[in-house]
């Protein structure tokens, strides 16, 4: 979690408010990827890709 914090003060001292859809659109691709290795979805994650 204190990745986060650092990430999100970077944006808010930086104002580089532009990256935030960037890294929130990668932290939900690393999410599917990580629950759709190991579970019975996972066949219908990887059609997505």
């Amino acid at each position: 979690m204190e990745f986060l914090n650092d990430i999100f003060s970077f944006l808010r001292e930086r104002k580089k408010w532009w990256l935030a859809p960037i890294i929130i659109l990668l932290l939900l691709i690393g999410i599917l990827i990580v629950i759709g290795g190991g579970s019975a979805v996972a066949p219908f994650i990887y059609t997505l890709f």
